[in-house]
């Protein structure tokens, strides 16, 4: 069984491939269907699939706090 990363707001995700900025970490804005990632090096927005950022998480470097919500 493949091992689903529990993602939520806030936290700080570096993902395998690097933005065409050159940055690997961003940080979730929002959580749906669709995943929405704030690039850390030049602050743009990406609207990405859910099962596409599964895949594409190296490692979560933070969570973020949800001070249980």
């Amino acid at each position: 069984m493949p091992n689903i990363p529990v993602i939520n707001v806030g936290d700080i995700l570096e993902l395998k491939k690097p933005h065409p900025c050159g940055e690997k970490i961003f940080t979730v804005a929002r959580i749906g269907s669709d995943i929405k990632l704030i690039c850390t090096g030049c602050q743009r927005v990406l609207m990405l699939d859910r099962v596409k950022v599964e895949k594409m998480i190296k490692k979560i470097i933070s969570s973020g706090d949800n001070n249980g919500k």
